[in-house]
């Protein structure tokens, strides 16, 4: 048998429904304003996701753009410090057609930017800044040779200095893939325009 409501009698019934009354409502009012800001948040969130989609690939190519007249002079490149070394690397790769990051830190296993090519891979560089006239030795050749592909998925690892490389450096990196930018090439490189790839030069890859 249906159950059957009727009206509230008498001064306590009636005091109990319009509380009853009164709790549904500000129930209803708590859950429609709970759901209009999940609307509203869900909306924000899509349309930062739009926006995000649309700006980063046109962000992407105003920078590529922007890097494609870059010109380092030696004395620009030895007046950096450290770091800002190795951003100009980068953007030398992104100059080039590398898509590339800087990622050099404390423990950076010698990598301090990695960049991608669609023909010629992954490539991991090592900077070494120094004062001109230093020499970089055969033992940074050893640490990049056994992390580059080990650690970092390389197929192409290069050390790069403003200064100059011994000969065992050298002699050693060009018999076991490691490849070189001296102060020479580094002009070459920064100052005249000469992409990396062909200065070095780097083996292409059969597209797709």
């Amino acid at each position: 048998m249906a159950a059957r409501f009727r009206k509230p009698r008498g001064p306590v019934e009636r005091l109990a429904a319009a509380l009853v009354a009164a709790a549904v409502a500000v129930a209803v009012l708590g859950i429609t304003q709970a759901l209009l800001r999940s609307w509203v948040f869900l909306a924000a969130v899509a349309l930062l996701t739009l926006a995000g989609a649309v700006c980063g690939p046109m962000l992407e190519r105003t920078r590529t753009e922007r890097l494609a007249g870059l010109r380092l002079s030696l004395a620009e490149v030895d007046a950096m410090g450290d770091q800002d070394f190795e951003y100009a690397l980068r953007d030398l790769l992104v100059r080039d057609g590398w898509t590339a990051d800087q990622v050099g830190r404390q423990g950076d296993q010698a990598a301090d930017v990695i960049g991608h090519h669609p023909r010629h891979g992954r490539i991991v560089l090592q900077a070494k800044h120094t004062t001109v006239g230093v020499k970089v030795g055969v033992q940074v050749m050893y640490q990049v040779k056994g992390t580059a592909g080990p650690v970092h998925g390389a197929d192409v690892a290069v050390v790069v200095t403003n200064g100059g490389l011994t000969r065992d450096a050298m002699a050693w990196g060009d018999q076991y893939g490691v490849h070189w930018v001296d102060r020479d090439r580094l002009e070459s490189w920064a100052a005249a325009g000469r992409p990396l790839h062909h200065l070095l030069p780097l083996p292409r890859r059969p597209l797709g």
